[in-house]
């Protein structure tokens, strides 16, 4: 009777003890389950390394020797290059952010970089705002946010807004910002697609190369030498030939001041230029950009390239003279 007994207890017991088991790994569960892991905080470089879109931004944090900087107390607020804004730069693979100079990326990365606040898209205005970069000199960079609440910044594209990290905060954009190298008619002279607009612009005297050259922003939509070619303009000679009032007029029908449109702030409709005149911009599929002016009949001018970055504008170059 006693084994029995015994028997029937040791029973008895033996599925107490599992019933207390799967309470406890059911508590367990519960607990965990309303107190998941949360994963430690990162900052900014934690952020790079960790997104599987960042390998060229890392590759060139890197090489640029700014890991450091960018792991300090901020607060800053990064724009930060996808892979694909890399390879649109001109950056294939990490390869070809090993080549670059040290200087040169250092530059370029500084200029993503505004120092000492964490701007989250909430707290930009609707309309462009300039915000001192981190660059030698601090150039500015020049953030739009539209109506719709879309954020550009110069000629890139916000894809993901306020990604917080410890030390600040970072959007996603679609393009590497590239820091301005000099004005307007310096870009212009130090380009030999653009020598007849120079000559047309010192042919014009101080009334264009002042606005060219100036502190008033401004949008130039610069005609290409094969442009002025097929307005009947052959060389340099046929420039100096022209009326200085035909030139002044033709000039300043490709400037919009004081403004700094860059590619994604263009919207379709008509804009008037400095001298008065009228051009009507269309932003096309894949933000293809035509402009037609009163004196090209229906014949459009294309935007061939688009947005480059000057201290004091933008410039895009375009495939016909605009005529007023």
């Amino acid at each position: 009777m006693f084994a029995k007994t015994s028997k029937q207890s040791l029973r008895a017991f033996g599925l107490l003890s599992s019933l207390f088991l799967a309470l406890a790994l059911t508590f367990s569960a519960c607990k965990d389950e309303e107190n998941p892991t949360i994963p430690p905080p990162q900052n900014i470089v934690d952020l790079v390394v960790s997104g599987n879109q960042f390998t060229l931004l890392e590759a060139a944090v890197t090489r640029a020797g700014l890991a450091t900087t960018l792991s300090g107390n901020g607060p800053f607020t990064v724009f930060a290059p996808t892979d694909d804004a890399f390879r649109a730069a001109g950056f294939a693979d990490a390869a070809a952010i090993n080549a670059a100079p040290v200087a040169t990326l250092s530059n370029i990365l500084l200029y993503h970089v505004v120092s000492g606040t964490a701007v989250a898209s909430s707290a930009i205005p609707t309309a462009q705002t300039s915000y001192p970069t981190s660059v030698s000199g601090n150039a500015p960079i020049f953030v739009t946010k539209a109506s719709s609440g879309s954020v550009s910044v110069n000629n890139a594209r916000v894809q993901q807004a306020d990604n917080p990290a410890t030390n600040g905060v970072v959007h996603v954009i679609d393009r590497v910002l590239m820091p301005p190298a000099g004005n307007v008619l310096q870009l212009a002279a130090a380009d030999p697609q653009l020598s007849l607009l120079v000559a047309a612009a010192q042919r014009g005297g101080t009334a264009v190369t002042g606005a060219l050259g100036g502190t008033t922003p401004i949008t130039v939509f610069a005609p290409t030498n094969a442009a002025f070619n097929a307005a009947g303009f052959a060389d340099v000679a046929a420039i100096n030939a022209a009326p200085v009032a035909t030139l002044t007029a033709v000039l300043t029908n490709h400037v919009v001041a004081p403004a700094r449109a860059y590619s994604p702030t263009l919207v379709n409709g008509p804009v008037t230029t400095f001298g008065g005149g009228s051009v009507t911009v269309a932003v096309g599929s894949n933000n293809a950009v035509t402009l037609l002016s009163r004196g090209n009949g229906t014949n459009v001018s294309n935007v061939t390239t688009a947005d480059i970055n000057a201290t004091n504008g933008v410039i895009h170059k375009i495939d016909r003279v605009l005529l007023p």
